[in-house]
């Protein structure tokens, strides 16, 4: 039995939720978002509550049960409150700079990298060590941090690179003279 299909998603405040047949869309102050749904998984509304049930106990349904009650609960707090993420560069002469919907980074390469935040994403550099990336969909937040930390990972023997804000970097020692 999924325990995470079978929690009751309450709605916030100022979301509208609509379900129609295989489609469920959630609306809200920061954004509108839908999500298709598989055959055999039902999503109903009832007492200010978002319900997801399954058809039958096949392996896919199950699978399919829980990951769709996780998306829709995703939507509800992305439309509602926004996901963000942080991250911080080391180095010397690292940098981000943000100007407009383009990001710049100074990451010890010949070029600086250029990016474009895909839509909903807004970035804002408080210093220039320091990003953070902000947006309603949880994929597409990650999915952008993920892709500015993979320009310059962090590497274990100086701590140089770019890293998330609450990730801990395992430092190695490194050769020693004799």
């Amino acid at each position: 039995m999924s325990r995470i299909g079978n929690r009751e998603l309450v709605i916030p405040e100022g979301v509208t939720v609509n379900v129609n047949e295989n489609n469920v869309s959630v609306s809200g102050k920061l954004g509108n978002m839908t999500l298709d749904t598989k055959p055999g998984i039902n999503v109903k509304i009832e007492d200010g509550k978002v319900l997801v049930t399954r058809d039958n106990d096949s392996k896919t349904l199950k699978q399919l049960h829980g990951t769709t009650n996780a998306n829709i609960n995703n939507m509800l707090i992305g439309v509602s409150e926004g996901f963000k993420k942080e991250l911080e560069i080391n180095g010397v002469g690292y940098k981000f700079a943000v100007a407009g919907n383009t990001l710049t980074i100074s990451a010890g390469y010949s070029h600086p990298v250029k990016m474009e935040a895909p839509t909903g994403i807004k970035m804002e550099a408080p210093s220039q060590n320091e990003l953070t990336i902000s947006g309603f969909d949880k994929q597409v937040v990650g999915e952008f941090a993920a892709k500015i930390r993979s320009v310059r990972e962090p590497e274990p023997y100086k701590g140089k690179g770019i890293k998330y804000k609450d990730e801990f970097i395992r430092r190695k020692e490194g050769k020693k003279a004799a």
